[in-house]
């Protein structure tokens, strides 16, 4: 089934919609696991055996370059995607690795607050986000990833 959704969102931003990148929104849309390249490639690998590394990158490039998803980095280095566009911070698991999305509009005004009071010398502030590290606690938790 085509993903409506995800050809909306490659017309609005005015990419080419081809079956691959419909097929690598519409994982990123529907996992609710920050994926890692590899995990995105082999999954694509189930409906497009013959898809190659450098497609899947250069999918991936243009999608962060037109604000369609973000890279997020571990603290081990490995890089991730999020779709959620919305303004949001990380809960990252130490141990599992889980990565997940953490909404507060309460925290977002403090950040905004500080940072426009503090006014750091030479140096223009784009976004704030906040990556909190720690362990689930909850064990369905942390066996999702």
């Amino acid at each position: 089934m085509v993903n409506k959704t995800a050809i909306k969102i490659l017309v609005d931003k005015g990419l080419r919609v081809t079956p691959q990148r419909i097929a690598v929104l519409d994982i990123l849309l529907n996992l609710d696991n920050h994926p890692t390249i590899e995990y995105i490639t082999e999954y694509l690998r189930i409906n497009f055996p013959r898809i190659s590394d450098s497609t899947v990158y250069n999918i991936l490039d243009a999608f962060v370059k037109n604000d369609i998803v973000t890279r997020v980095k571990t603290e081990n280095g490995i890089i991730r995607f999020d779709p959620v566009t919305e303004k949001h911070h990380h809960l990252y698991s130490s141990d599992s690795e889980k990565i997940e999305d953490f909404f507060d509009p309460e925290l977002d005004k403090l950040l905004d607050d500080y940072f426009r009071k503090k006014r750091i010398p030479d140096f223009k502030i784009e976004d704030i986000k906040v990556q909190i590290k720690g362990r689930f606690t909850n064990i369905l938790k942390q066996k999702e990833s």
